[in-house]
């Protein structure tokens, strides 16, 4: 099994899992990386799994399904290029073999999904995480169409997958989100840790990603919002109580990611 992050747009990364039997690509914004990929390893397109309806996660896909015939799965409650397999929380799309299980996150969107593939079902033995657009590493989405209950109970659920599960996030954010939750907790020494193994990387021109769950639950303020750590920060930054609600802790959260700079 072979995972690769597609470079698309500015920032954009368009998974691709490869097995022996075929590929499956993730949020395909433009369709050109991906054949490019695919010429180049002599894969099958089998499937194209997506997490929600922008542009820049849906736009290769009509070209995609023409050229290879490749099949489309996306979430029920949104609008993705017919035609497609409407997915919701419970539900599990079979693609090559792999049961990948489907957990609705809404909050950056209205109906965004993601697919989990547990570690016994994994090629590797690894869990595997596609996320979209919901967690990134050190951060999360904006709320265009959610409200911070809902991204919250959202994050609470990709939180709770096992430790070494990988985290295949839709963006190249992570320096990015690192400073800010840097501001939110200067005194997180795993965080300094990982920001400093992050800008290595990006120095050497390579992607941060996969994360790992584990990893994310040390470091980024997001899931960390019921900590006391980032509460304090938080509650001082935006002018809380002490006993503010969780929610209301984690809405001030990102309006304050919204406005960092």
């Amino acid at each position: 099994m072979t995972l690769v992050p597609l470079p698309a747009f500015a920032d954009n990364y368009i998974w691709m899992l490869q097995l022996e039997s075929g590929a499956i690509v993730v949020d395909p914004g433009e369709a050109e990386p991906v054949l490019d990929a695919l010429a180049r390893s002599q894969a099958r397109l089998a499937a194209i799994l997506v997490t929600h309806h922008h542009a820049d996660h849906v736009g290769g896909v009509d070209v995609l399904r023409q050229a290879t015939g490749a099949m489309v799965f996306g979430p029920a409650g949104e609008t993705i290029p017919e035609p497609y397999r409407p997915l919701g929380d419970g539900d599990v799309a079979e693609v090559l073999g792999l049961p990948f299980s489907v957990i609705d996150v809404p909050g950056h969107t209205a109906g965004h999904i993601a697919y989990f593939l547990p570690a016994h079902a994994a090629p590797d033995g690894v869990p595997l995480l596609f996320c979209g657009d919901t967690l990134f590493s050190g951060g999360c989405g904006r709320l265009f169409e959610g409200t911070p209950q809902q991204m919250l109970h959202s994050l609470d659920a990709l939180a709770a997958l096992p430790g070494a599960t990988r985290v295949c996030c839709a963006h190249e954010y992570t320096l990015s989100n690192l400073r800010f939750a840097r501001a939110v907790e200067p005194t997180n020494d795993t965080l300094a840790r990982y920001q400093a193994d992050c800008e290595a990387l990006r120095a050497r021109g390579l992607p941060t990603l996969p994360s790992r769950i584990d990893t994310e639950r040390s470091i980024n303020p997001f899931l960390r919002s019921r900590q006391d750590s980032v509460r304090a920060t938080v509650g001082a930054h935006a002018g809380l109580p002490p006993q503010a609600p969780d929610t209301d802790v984690f809405a001030a959260l990102r309006q304050w990611k919204n406005n960092f700079r």
